[in-house]
């Protein structure tokens, strides 16, 4: 009984490892305003301490793809005026119109926090 049933958790083991480390093998790292597989716009974010990697980012109307990384310390990010927040690191996408949209850090990352502050462009 025992052998099965240590059989049957290396067996979902293994599923479950090969679902999570399952996909392809293309590059999706895309610089902002690109598109990956057609879906839509892809945004990179990276966040150190107190800043962005850039004050602005550009990307086409419609579905927005936006990853964040942290370089250095701990962050997230909310775009105002739409349905992406990210707590530490992640992709969140969105449809968006045209328009400018205020990035923010979202986690309380030290006395420059009020300073992490870019802008999304859409197009």
């Amino acid at each position: 009984m025992k052998k099965t049933l240590l059989g049957i958790t290396f067996l979902l083991f293994i599923l479950i490892l090969a679902a999570c480390g399952g996909g392809d093998d293309e590059d999706n790292t895309s610089d902002a305003g690109d598109t990956a597989n057609g879906d839509g716009a892809v945004v990179d974010i990276k966040a150190s301490n107190w800043e962005f990697d850039q004050e602005e980012y550009t990307a086409p109307a419609g579905e927005v793809t936006v990853n964040l990384s942290n370089e250095e310390g701990f962050h997230g990010i909310e775009v105002e005026g739409t349905d992406i927040s990210i707590d530490s690191e992640g992709s969140a996408s969105a449809t968006l119109e045209p328009g400018e949209y205020t990035i923010r850090c979202s986690v309380m990352c030290g006395a420059g926090h009020d300073d992490m502050v870019a802008t999304l462009i859409v197009e």
